[in-house]
C-alpha cells in the first residue's frame, strides 16, 4: 500500500511538472487603437456621388480611350490582380483547413518477419504485407484557430480586391493629370508661337523706323535677339508635350508605337466635377486605401487570435477502416477488414520559445496596421484639406489674374501703336510684350493647376469608389 502511494506522488509530480513545462500564452501586450473618426475634423457634409466614369466629364473623346486603354492593359492593375489571386488561394486554403479530411491510402511492402515471433504470425518469414483502406479526420477547432485564420486571410483577400480599386482610381487620376500636362504644353506652344509673330512684326517695324532715321542699330539689335527667346520657348513646350505624350502611353501600357496617335487635347477645363466644399463627413468610407487599411488591422487582430489559440490543445476525432494482409490473395476479403475510431490530443509542450516568438510576431503586425491606418487617415485627410484650400486659393487668383491679363493686352496694343507712329520707343513696347507674355503664361498656369487641384480632390476624397462590404472571396474579386 506504500508502495502505491509513492508512484501515485511520483505520477502526481510529473504530472504537475509536465502542465508547468507546457507551452502558455504569454501576456498581451498594451494596443495602441485606431484614430478616432471623430479627431479628425469631418463635420462637412457628405461627398457628392460621382459617376464611375467622371473624366467624361471634360468632354475629350480622346481621353476617354486612353482611359480605357490604361484600365485594361496597365501593368501596375495586373500586378495588383496577380497579389488578389494570390491572397484568394491562401483564403480557399485556410476554409478548406476547417473542413474534415477524407484519406485513401494502400501499400504493399516485401517484409522479412523476425524469428522471435511467434510461428502464427509467419515469424522468420519472408512476406508481402499489404494495406488498402480510408481514414477520416475532423478537427473540434475548440479555440477558434481555424477559423481566425479564415477571417485572416479572408480580410487580406477584401484588403487585395479594394486595392485593386485604389489602383485603378489613382490611374485613371493620374491619366488625366498627364493628360492636363499635355494641354498646357500645348497652349504653351501656342503662346510661344504667338510671341514670336508679334516679336517679328516689331523686328519689321524696327528695321523701317532704323530705316528711317527713327531708332538705332542697338534697338535693331535687341528686336532681332528678341525673337530666338520666343522660339526657345517654343522648343521647350514641344518638349514638353514629347514627355507628357510617353508618360500617357505608359500609363496606358503601350510603347512607342503609340506615340504618333496621341492628338492635341480637346479638353474644357472648367469641366464641372462634383466636388466637396469642406471636408466630407464620408471621407473615410469613400477612400479605398482606408478601407484597405481598415481590412488589414481585422486581419492583424485575426492572426494574433490564430496564434493565441495555437498554445491550447488540439482535439480530433478520427475513423479508418480497411483491409490488412500478409497475402495479396487475402487482402480484399472479410477476414482481413478492419476499422477504427478515436479521439486524437496534441499539445505543444517544449517549442524552444517559437510559438512565444510568433506570437509577438503577431502583436507587432497588429501595431504596425494600426500604425499604417492612422497614417492613412491622416494623410487622407491631409490632402482633401490641402486641396480644398488650394481650390478656392486658385480661384480667387485665376479672377484678378483675368483683369490683369486684359490690361496688359490692353496696354500692349497701346504700346505698338505709339512705336508704330514714332510716339514711344522700342523699350516701352518690349516691357509691354513681356508683361503680355508673363500674363498670358500666369492665365494658363493658374488655368492648369486649378483643373488639376479639381481632380486631385475628386481623388482625395475617394473619387466614384463605393464600398460594400463582400460576402465572399468571389464577391470581393
Amino acid at each position: 500500500m506504500k508502495a502505491v502511494g509513492t508512484e501515485f506522488r511520483w505520477l502526481a509530480a510529473a504530472l504537475c511538472a509536465l502542465v508547468y513545462a507546457c507551452a502558455t500564452p504569454p501576456k498581451p501586450e498594451v494596443q495602441h487603437p485606431a484614430i478616432a473618426d471623430s479627431a479628425l475634423g469631418l463635420s462637412g457634409a457628405a461627398a457628392p456621388v460621382v459617376s464611375d466614369t467622371w473624366w467624361q466629364g471634360f468632354g475629350d473623346a480622346q481621353l476617354d480611350r486612353l482611359i480605357e486603354q490604361a484600365l485594361s492593359d496597365n501593368p501596375g492593375l495586373a500586378q495588383a490582380g496577380g497579389r488578389l489571386r494570390l491572397a484568394e488561394a491562401q483564403a480557399a486554403a485556410a476554409r478548406a483547413g476547417q473542413q474534415s479530411e477524407l484519406k485513401l491510402s494502400g501499400g504493399e511492402t516485401r517484409l522479412k518477419i523476425p524469428q522471435g515471433f511467434p510461428q502464427a504470425i509467419a515469424g522468420g518469414q519472408t512476406v508481402w504485407l499489404g494495406d488498402l483502406g480510408v481514414a477520416l479526420s475532423w478537427d473540434l477547432d475548440l479555440w477558434g484557430l481555424r477559423q481566425d485564420q479564415v477571417r485572416e486571410t479572408r480580410a487580406l483577400a477584401e484588403a487585395a480586391s479594394v486595392d485593386i480599386d485604389q489602383a485603378r482610381l489613382l490611374l485613371a487620376g493620374a491619366m488625366v493629370q498627364s493628360y492636363i500636362d499635355l494641354y498646357r504644353s500645348y497652349a504653351l506652344a501656342d503662346i510661344a508661337e504667338r510671341t514670336e509673330a508679334q516679336r517679328s512684326n516689331i523686328l519689321d517695324i524696327t528695321r523701317k523706323r532704323v530705316a528711317a532715321g527713327l531708332d538705332t542699330r542697338v534697338e535693331l539689335r535687341e528686336a532681332e535677339g528678341a525673337v530666338p527667346q520666343a522660339r526657345v520657348a517654343l522648343t521647350q513646350a514641344q518638349s514638353a508635350q514629347a514627355l507628357a505624350i510617353h508618360q500617357l502611353a505608359a500609363l496606358a501600357g503601350r510603347g512607342a508605337d503609340a506615340y504618333a496617335a496621341v492628338a492635341r487635347p480637346q479638353l474644357n477645363l472648367d469641366a464641372a466635377l462634383p466636388l466637396p466644399g469642406d471636408l466630407p463627413v464620408n471621407l473615410l468610407a469613400r477612400r479605398p486605401d482606408v478601407i484597405a487599411a481598415r481590412s488589414r488591422i481585422e486581419a492583424a487582430d485575426a492572426g494574433k487570435r490564430a496564434a493565441k489559440a495555437a498554445f491550447y490543445p488540439d482535439i480530433n476525432l478520427k475513423a479508418l477502416a480497411g483491409f490488412a494482409s500478409f497475402s495479396l490473395s487475402d487482402l480484399i476479403s472479410a477476414r482481413s477488414f478492419g476499422y477504427g475510431a478515436g479521439p486524437g490530443l496534441s499539445l505543444p509542450l517544449f517549442d524552444g520559445g517559437r510559438l512565444r516568438a510568433e506570437y509577438r510576431g503577431t502583436e507587432a503586425v497588429l501595431d504596425q496596421a494600426v500604425a499604417d491606418y492612422d497614417d492613412t487617415v491622416l494623410r487622407a485627410v491631409h490632402q482633401a484639406a490641402d486641396q480644398l484650400s488650394l481650390i478656392e486659393s486658385l480661384s480667387s487668383e485665376l479672377g484678378q489674374q483675368r483683369a490683369s491679363l486684359d490690361a496688359a493686352e490692353e496696354a500692349y496694343r497701346l504700346a505698338e501703336e505709339r512705336y508704330r507712329a514714332g510716339l514711344a520707343g522700342y523699350l516701352t513696347v518690349l516691357n509691354a510684350e513681356t508683361e503680355v507674355l508673363n500674363e498670358r503664361r500666369q492665365q494658363l498656369d493658374l488655368s492648369a493647376s486649378l483643373a488639376l487641384a479639381r481632380v486631385t480632390l475628386l481623388l482625395a476624397v475617394g473619387g466614384s469608389y463605393q464600398y460594400s462590404a463582400p460576402h465572399s472571396i468571389a464577391a470581393a474579386r
